[in-house]
């Protein structure tokens, strides 16, 4: 009987211990292959949000999500421009290392029937998770990475193409020609550019007709009428398309088809939450990353019937709250199949707020950076230091505050390490895993130097000594801001990087961001005893980051960015002003079954 006893000890202990092994086995299942939702906004200020001091907007579910997880405060885009700046965050490198940094004024892509794109050749943490059996989606406006190589259907550059299983958005990004009555970005360019040009060639028409008359010269009247006839022609088709912008370029698709076009704003942000509510509840049972970018706070400004009119700050304020209000529905059905303790959840923003942004009226459409200067197409603080929140029940700290430099590359090694993918041994990978900060198993962040472009050209460093609580900051330039004591570029509606809009700095401006992080005290040789010192360090960094830059095809140039009509996306035709509207409410929104 004492062997019969002992035996059921025997199998009980070997029982529990089994059980103890399952348990653990799941446990470590969940904490390595994680569920990811990344939220990301666009131009959305640092200041807009209850969590970073706002106290006029409410944003209740974004703030909950700091509460619950990790608040990062100097939480870095890798560019102040929508197109480099993503890019950067889908591969974790810097854009000028992808070719996805302009070196011409224009910085981002403006037409979908543009051939410019992310090169195939660039490795996603998209196409890194959809190997290891993820599901993965993409919502809303992300991608402005291009979309077409050489005919309209290649999809070359298209997310499909990237890593993602499904897509439901915009291919390019919100602009104010999208919606009616919002006025248009491209006329009033398209006016400034073609002033002096048309000036030009008018007073020569017109002088060699004074000359031809006098006397002086006899200049063919067929020919000067020919010249007249080309221009205008040329510049009424120039005209026409721009006034036709809407239709060519403002587009939704699901997949690899155009399911709107032109894009509607009804109910937008509704659609593209359901998509999103959607694709959590057909994956709820296997693991799944899901990229949630909305249209929210670009412009043109929308806001539904049920959000308008509602906040302290007009339609921008609207626009914020109904942003927080799809946030929340994401995390509700997160609790809904019980996936809090099993997902990573992700807030931020591709860049700073526009603050340039007003409408016609004279409305601020912007938003705020805080006490933060600059904003959106700037390396000031303002248009580089976005909102990082992350949560994860159980797993990382909650209301924790992180106040080291981090980047929105980092998340590209931090999901693939928790998705035990292997992170690219053929490339550099500039950003670092977040979870030991997250954590709270280390204080300070692997970022020493940050480096800040604005386009391709190199702007500004940043140096976190690992011996100092400083954070010290050098400008090669800086944008002329128009007016002169204003806070943005007001008279070209963003700042640019090039001879005429910038000034160089001989010796950098230099500024301590842990006593200054307004970056209001330039500092000399005689208020910094160590200026010299700090410099020498800095231009050795920028010299390593140099030698490791490689020779790429510029996916921003002029014959990338130009618009292609062979390119061009049309889901009727033509003749019927590609029409089409197949997402509307009863039709095939929500109609995705896989």
């Amino acid at each position: 009987s004492l062997f019969l006893h002992t035996r059921k000890k025997m199998r009980l202990l070997l029982f529990l211990i089994i059980f103890q092994c399952a348990i653990n086995s799941v446990k470590t299942h969940s904490a390595s292959n994680p569920n990811f939702i990344l939220m990301m906004a666009d131009d959305l200020g640092i200041g807009d949000l209850g969590c970073y001091g706002n106290r006029t907007l409410r944003t209740p579910n974004i703030d909950r999500l700091a509460g619950e997880g990790v608040t990062l405060t100097q939480h870095i885009a890798a560019s102040p421009l929508c197109t480099p700046s993503r890019a950067a965050f889908l591969t974790g490198r810097y854009a000028i290392r992808s070719g996805m940094a302009a070196f011409s004024r224009v910085g981002v892509f403006l037409f979908s029937a543009s051939s410019g794109g992310l090169p195939s050749e660039e490795i996603t943490f998209s196409k890194l998770l959809k190997q290891r059996g993820y599901a993965t989606a993409l919502i809303g406006k992300f991608w402005h990475l291009g979309m077409n190589c050489e005919s309209s259907n290649d999809f070359c550059h298209h997310p499909l193409s990237h890593g993602f299983d499904y897509f439901y958005g915009l291919t390019v990004t919100n602009f104010r020609d999208c919606k009616p009555g919002q006025g248009s970005v491209f006329l009033k360019g398209v006016q400034k550019s073609l002033i002096i040009p048309i000036q030009i060639t008018g007073i020569t028409l017109i002088s060699l007709a004074i000359v031809h008359y006098v006397g002086i010269l006899k200049v063919p009247f067929r020919a000067l009428g020919y010249c007249l006839l080309i221009t205008t022609i040329l510049l009424a088709i120039l005209i026409l398309f721009f006034y036709n912008f809407r239709h060519m370029n403002c587009f939704l698709m699901r997949d690899h088809h155009v399911i709107q076009q032109p894009l509607s704003y009804e109910n937008l942000t509704q659609r593209m939450t359901k998509e999103a509510v959607q694709f959590i509840g057909r994956n709820s049972d296997a693991p799944f990353l899901l990229v949630l970018s909305y249209l929210h706070v670009h412009t043109a400004l929308y806001a539904s019937k049920n959000f308008r009119g509602k906040s302290n700050h007009g339609l921008y304020g609207d626009a914020v709250e109904e942003m927080d209000w799809s946030v929340g529905q994401v995390l509700d059905v997160l609790e809904k199949y019980h996936l809090s303790d099993k997902t990573l959840v992700y807030f931020t923003s591709d860049q700073g707020a526009h603050v340039e942004e007003i409408s016609s009226s004279g409305e601020v459409h912007g938003g705020y950076n805080g006490i933060y200067k600059g904003g959106k197409s700037t390396n000031w603080e303002g248009g580089i230091r976005v909102p990082g929140l992350l949560r994860w029940s159980g797993v990382i700290q909650a209301g924790a505050y992180v106040d080291e430099p981090t980047s929105n590359m980092d998340l590209f090694p931090t999901i693939v390490k928790l998705a035990n993918a292997q992170l690219p041994a053929d490339r550099i990978i500039d950003g670092h895993d977040l979870m030991p900060l997250l954590q709270g198993k280390v204080t300070r962040s692997k970022h020493e130097f940050l480096f800040h472009y604005c386009n391709a050209y190199l702007n500004a460093v940043r140096w976190h000594p690992r011996n100092s609580e400083s954070v010290w900051k050098v400008f090669f330039f800086t944008p002329n801001f128009s007016p002169e004591d204003s806070n943005g570029c007001h008279d070209s509606h963003v700042c640019f990087c090039h001879e005429g809009f910038i000034t160089w700095h001989d010796p950098p401006l230099l500024f301590d961001l842990s006593r200054d992080p307004e970056e209001k005290v330039v500092l000399t040789p005689e208020t910094e005893t160590r200026f010299y010192e700090i410099l020498r360090v800095i231009n050795l960094a920028v010299d390593n980051h140099t030698r490791s830059l490689r020779a790429v095809p510029d996916q921003l140039s002029w014959d990338n960015l130009l618009w292609k009509p062979w390119l061009q996306l049309c889901c009727s035709s033509l003749f019927e002003s590609c029409y089409c509207d197949y997402d509307s409410e009863g039709s095939l929104l929500g109609g995705h079954s896989g």
